[in-house]
């Protein structure tokens, strides 16, 4: 059972956590089923950059992103290399460890 290790959010996981979770769902899947409240105003449907994640460690176990996917990205705050949309980022059998950016481009968020 691969693990994700988030590094600490000021806002969205302080201690930054440690979580087991299953091969095959997305990286916001897992988060939230762990209760971290990863933003994702699209409601998962790569139509937006709330979900902005960058993986640290284990990228190279993720798809590719596709077209639409990198698209969305050129739009988001603090892009990388390593950046991925975490509702289109599917996990496999490989440890990842995420860094959520500190900031958004979501100017409507209930929770700002």
């Amino acid at each position: 059972m691969p693990k994700i290790t988030v590094q600490p959010h000021a806002e969205i996981c302080p201690d930054g956590a440690v979580l087991e979770t299953d091969s095959g769902v997305s990286i916001c899947d897992a988060l939230l089923a762990a209760h971290i409240h990863i933003e994702h105003a699209c409601e998962k449907s790569c139509a937006c950059t709330t979900c902005h994640v960058i993986v640290r460690e284990g990228i190279d176990s993720l798809d590719e992103a596709t077209e639409k996917e990198e698209d969305y990205l050129d739009k988001a705050w603090g892009v990388d290399p390593d950046s991925r949309l975490s509702c289109q980022a599917i996990i496999e059998d490989t440890d990842l460890v995420i860094e959520i950016p500190k900031y958004t481009i979501n100017m409507v968020s209930e929770n700002h």
